[in-house]
């Protein structure tokens, strides 16, 4: 973005919060040439205005406005009381200029530097004398009973110029700023001196506040427009973890890598030679996997609900690994707001053809007629789900106001993409998927079911499917920690060559745990398979909503009935999505397995 003494700053800001249990409703007009910050509490609510300033002017101790609460006014009561709450829940100022986040820089521990994409609105100095939260930061923050309110900010902007590149103007590489907490003596002529800015715990008296800022330009031509977010990125510490996180995964990975080899090369290879050998006589007398040959390709019941999760999620994998590709090769940066989101709704539009073909394919193999209702429950089922939640959390923005609430527009351009190119390339998908023939099994199926023996506890369906989810689960579960703060507690997710590692580990063990169970069911001669291997994998997905629950309960701090809702409709978006994909994962991974080792036996 280029920036001279004529054009000005391009910009958008938010206001948002750590802990959401309050929805803000947060407009903004047009920004126009001047940057655009938060007026704080200026008026009855939070919203936003705008302060005019030119590039490169300096602005010393501007004020914005002069807030006074009365205390025999029951509206000023609420409103300061709103306001104590924001500082005791350590509510987040979040400030964006030329898409970058304005950031509040401070030193931390080993003499780090640590650069927060926001600032909290004050801090809060308990009865028992304790400091909470920012307060920690100023020894005159050490009244007891008090909030202290950060009524001040010195916005520092640095930029660099392309006088030495060849071209005009200037570009913003950093933008930081440092919270104050100031009681000016004279609300007309602050000096932005004085002791803090002290708010009662204990609403006595009248409380008068007055909002100053201060702005400063400075030239670094050292910092290159490429580079401009590294002194963010580089200070959050989660790069140990992370490495601890991908060694974790592998060695579950190289255990379970161990255990499949040793099935694979020794335990069937015994097994395919013995079947191989012996007279059918004997052959009846044993049991194993082979017991069951012609039973193991029996169609599933409710094969149409399984074709259609199938040729979900097959769509969601794709969609899943390119997004995460584009996003390792950088495509899909932090500094690109919403591309992440955009790039994941695009790509799952135009891969409606996979979907339609994958479900319609297997739907023909399991000897499924109803291809119309396939068809149509393919395109509509599990889209329609997660669109009838998404717009009910909408629903419940609308009705609070929040500035979050995706416009009615939007919603009606999410439908024509869904209705008029996701639809039509899943009849697409489905036509092509229903003139190939059937997949062709290497066995033959007989026409009456064999009966399944006496399961021990290991192997019936639920312990299986239940144990099937760990390994995955235990995986992920240190990447979806730092993904569900980036969600809920607005830290910036940036690794994604870390989390497509993850996600190939994922892969491998997904496939692995459920081959692995797979074949113990077939040597107890359950030839249920079809079900057991999807749900088996897709069961991470009910770890993973525990682990949302649990997150909800320990890290935020949120009350209300709408952000409770909100919260949980989200997650089940997401689990939904995750048990989709993992599910498919786990099923074509024994599929695959299944078809190979009844493959290569002799079967009279």
């Amino acid at each position: 973005f280029m920036i001279n003494s004529s054009i000005g700053f391009h910009c958008f800001v938010l206001l948002n919060h750590s802990r959401q249990d309050r929805l803000f409703k947060l407009p903004c007009s047009s920004c126009y040439t001047h940057l655009c910050v938060t007026l704080w509490q200026c008026q009855e609510f939070l919203f936003f205005t705008f302060l005019q300033f030119s590039f490169k002017k300096d602005e010393k101790c501007k004020k914005l406005c002069t807030k006074t609460y009365v205390k025999d006014k029951t509206e000023d009561k609420n409103m300061l009381d709103f306001l104590k709450r924001g500082m005791q829940l350590n509510y987040q100022h979040h400030w964006i200029v030329d898409n970058m986040p304005v950031t509040w820089c401070y030193d931390v521990e080993d003499s780090q530097k640590y650069c927060n994409p926001g600032f909290p609105i004050g801090c809060l100095v308990t009865t028992e004398g304790r400091a909470k939260d920012a307060c920690v930061i100023n020894s005159e923050f050490n009244k007891k009973n008090t909030f202290y309110i950060f009524n001040h900010v010195d916005i520092k902007l640095t930029y660099h110029n392309g006088e030495g590149e060849g071209w005009r103007g200037a570009r913003l590489v950093a933008a930081t700023l440092e919270p104050k907490s100031i009681n000016n003596a004279d609300a007309d002529k602050p000096t932005c001196e004085g002791p803090p800015m002290e708010v009662p715990g204990e609403f006595s008296s009248d409380v008068k506040i007055t909002y100053t800022y201060s702005v400063s330009f400075e030239e670094n031509n050292d910092i290159k427009w490429a580079s401009r977010w590294d002194y963010i990125l580089v200070s959050m510490p989660h790069t140990n973890i992370q490495w601890f996180s991908i060694m974790n995964s592998l060695v579950i990975v190289l255990f379970l890598s161990g255990m499949v080899a040793m099935i694979m090369l020794r335990t069937l290879h015994k097994d395919i030679a013995r079947y191989n050998q012996v007279d059918q006589e004997d052959a009846q007398e044993e049991s194993g996997w082979k017991q069951v040959h012609g039973d193991v390709f029996r169609p599933p019941r409710k094969g149409m609900l399984l074709s259609v999760f199938l040729g979900q999620g097959t769509q969601i994998f794709i969609m899943t690994f390119i997004t995460l590709f584009l996003a390792c090769l950088g495509f899909l940066s932090p500094a690109n707001r919403g591309a992440l989101m955009t790039c994941s709704v695009v790509l799952w539009v135009l891969l409606g053809t996979p979907a339609g073909y994958v479900s319609a394919r297997l739907y023909k193999t399991f000897g499924g007629e109803k291809w119309k209702t396939n068809v149509l429950l393919t395109a509509l089922l599990c889209p329609g789900i997660v669109f009838a939640d998404f717009f009910l959390m909408n629903l419940i923005l609308w009705v609070e106001g929040s500035s979050a609430a995706i416009p009615f527009g939007t919603l009606v351009a999410i439908l024509a993409l869904w209705f008029g190119i996701s639809v039509p390339l899943t009849f697409i998908g489905a036509y092509f998927g229903f003139k190939r023939p059937a997949i062709e099994q290497p066995v033959r199926t007989n026409q009456i079911p064999r009966q399944i023996p006496e399961q021990s506890f290991f192997t019936k369906p639920v312990p299986g499917i239940v144990m099937g989810g760990i390994l995955p689960f235990g995986c992920i579960f240190i990447q979806l920690f730092f993904i569900l703060n980036s969600i809920w507690s607005h830290q910036m997710y940036y690794m994604f060559g870390f989390l497509f590692l993850v996600f190939i580990i994922l892969l491998i063990t997904c496939s692995e745990a459920t081959i692995l169970l797979c074949y113990f069911h077939l040597c107890a001669e359950d030839y249920h398979w079809w079900w057991r291997s999807f749900l088996t994998s897709g069961f991470t997905a009910v770890y993973l909503f525990v682990y949302a629950v649990h997150y909800f309960f320990s890290k935020l701090q949120i009350v209300g009935a709408a952000s409770t809702i909100l919260y949980f409709g989200y997650t089940s978006i997401m689990v939904l999505i995750f048990f989709l994909f993992t599910g498919t994962i786990g099923f074509f991974a024994c599929f695959w397995f299944v078809n190979k080792i009844y493959s290569v036996v002799k079967v009279d």
